[in-house]
């Protein structure tokens, strides 16, 4: 893999980063990364270290280093909320890390487990861990939303009834 450009190794950290910092937040962010120049499943693909990726790849899903990361965070996880699949889940080569998550979660015995929106919903289902999760919700926005404690337009509307 080639370094990072020094542009990369130098730059200010983002705002949330700084944020989650602050408030003694542990943030995960993909560590390395499966890209690819074409968007199709059967395209040469190759794993580079996060910020790495050449003007023209696309990444297509969270590296094997961090499937590691964040399957070891999950590990002894009592609440979990899910948004959204690792890659193209969709693509036999790039749902390596959406089935590391969705396997974790299964496997976790104490733990509750909040799958929110549709392509979230979709992977654990046709990847056949749907019956392990708490929940599942196709209203990915919404499920985040409600979780913050914001009313919801469909929710007020059937309490009004």
């Amino acid at each position: 893999m080639r370094a990072a450009p020094q542009a990369l190794r130098t730059a200010r950290k983002p705002q949330m980063m700084e944020k989650a910092e602050k408030k003694g937040v542990k943030m995960l962010i993909p560590i390395d990364t499966v890209v690819t120049k074409e968007f199709k499943n059967d395209t040469p693909f190759h794993v580079v270290d996060a910020g790495c990726q050449a003007d023209d790849d696309m990444g297509m899903d969270i590296g094997p280093k961090t499937c590691e990361l964040y399957k070891e965070a999950l590990a002894d996880a009592k609440t979990v909320v899910w948004n959204g699949p690792m890659g193209v889940f969709e693509f036999e080569n790039f749902a390596k890390g959406t089935i590391a998550v969705a396997e974790e979660l299964a496997s976790l015995k104490d733990a509750t487990t909040i799958i929110g929106g549709g392509d979230s919903a979709a992977a654990v289902n046709n990847l056949g861990f749907g019956d392990k999760m708490t929940h599942i919700s196709t209203g990915g926005g919404a499920s985040l939303e409600f979780l913050e404690g914001k009313e919801l337009p469909g929710v007020v509307a059937a309490n009004d009834k």
